[in-house]
């Protein structure tokens, strides 16, 4: 399982850098989100949310009663270490692919936002353009395209706030993408050292099972 939770987290971040970047890739990604999310896209993708977020309650829950009796009876068995190292290691990757398809989720509507904005700014530039070159030499006709063209004025500013808003808030998802990342490296590395003690575990239990099957033995003779 846990290898197929760092194969979601390596997919997941993938599809952040390719949002990140505009190539043509991008726009078959932004295509097939807004495809997932019509219809009942959104119901299967909250249903698999919903029972990841399960899963990591569950191992939330079996690392307190791990915990728990390890309180109770004062000694830790190695048996218990392991099993808080596994259930620890799968909780800490599961609220990770969530906290990713959540990045996905913004990266994507701000994009879309970022070119509905574009497109209505062309737009106001266009029909401001066409009242420049419509106007008469009627000076109530003049007086009405400059209010207009105020009005126009206004709202292209408005646009161009919201833009530039938009555009931070896209550079504040890319920096958390690398701080993601570079935490996904340290998940790496933390992997690796858990499985080191698993092994180091599992030669003590050996160990310990050898020398209660030698003194049996003893016994018995």
């Amino acid at each position: 399982m846990i290898q197929l939770l760092f194969t979601v987290i390596f997919a997941e971040m993938a599809l952040i850098m390719v949002l990140l970047f505009k190539t043509p890739l991008r726009k078959l990604v932004i295509m097939g989100l807004d495809r997932v999310k019509r219809g009942r896209g959104p119901i299967m993708v909250r249903t698999v949310a919903g029972t990841v977020l399960v899963v990591l309650i569950s191992s939330v829950y079996s690392m307190m009663k791990i915990q728990k009796r390890g309180i109770d009876d004062g000694v830790v068995n190695p048996t218990d270490q392991v099993l808080m190292a596994k259930h620890l290691l799968e909780a800490s990757l599961m609220g990770f692919i969530l906290f990713l398809a959540l990045m996905i989720d913004r990266l994507h509507h701000y994009i879309r936002e970022l070119r509905l904005r574009r497109k209505g700014m062309e737009a106001i530039k266009k029909q401001n353009r066409g009242f420049e070159d419509g106007k008469t030499s009627s000076s109530a006709e003049i007086k009405s395209m400059e209010e207009e063209m105020a009005v126009l004025g206004a709202k292209l500013k408005q646009l161009e706030s919201e833009i530039e808003t938009k555009t931070k808030e896209a550079k504040a998802a890319e920096t958390n993408a690398e701080a993601l990342r570079k935490q996904s490296v340290g998940f790496l590395l933390e992997y690796d050292r858990l499985l080191e003690e698993n092994q180091n575990l599992r030669n003590q239990l050996q160990s310990l099972d050898r020398r209660l099957s030698h003194s049996g033995s003893k016994k018995n003779t």
